[in-house]
């Protein structure tokens, strides 16, 4: 299994990841090959929580130009986790959202 590190690449830190603190929904970009159940385990390993449900989302890189050369961004995949209701909230977000 990969480490649960190089799963979790950083947190996202939006309004609408905000409003979501209160129902102990986070999101998260996680590494583009992760898979539903890969991301759950490592979330659980890192911050000890109990995850309910996530949902993933990959969105492909925009097109940027300079001058005839054209290229893409790197695409992203994020993960929307909410946790059990029995579970602790997560740390790190902790006075985030007031």
């Amino acid at each position: 299994m990969k480490d649960p590190h190089d799963i979790i690449r950083r947190p996202v830190l939006t309004e609408k990841a905000y409003d979501g603190f209160e129902s102990k929904r986070y999101v998260f970009e996680v590494d583009i090959h992760a898979n539903k159940t890969e991301v759950r385990a490592a979330l659980e390993q890192v911050f000890g929580v109990k995850v309910e449900k996530v949902n993933t989302l990959r969105t492909l890189g925009k097109i940027k130009r300079q001058g005839k050369t054209s290229g893409r961004t790197p695409e992203v995949k994020k993960a929307y986790v909410t946790l059990k209701k029995d579970s602790k909230a997560i740390e790190f977000f902790e006075g985030m959202a007031q």
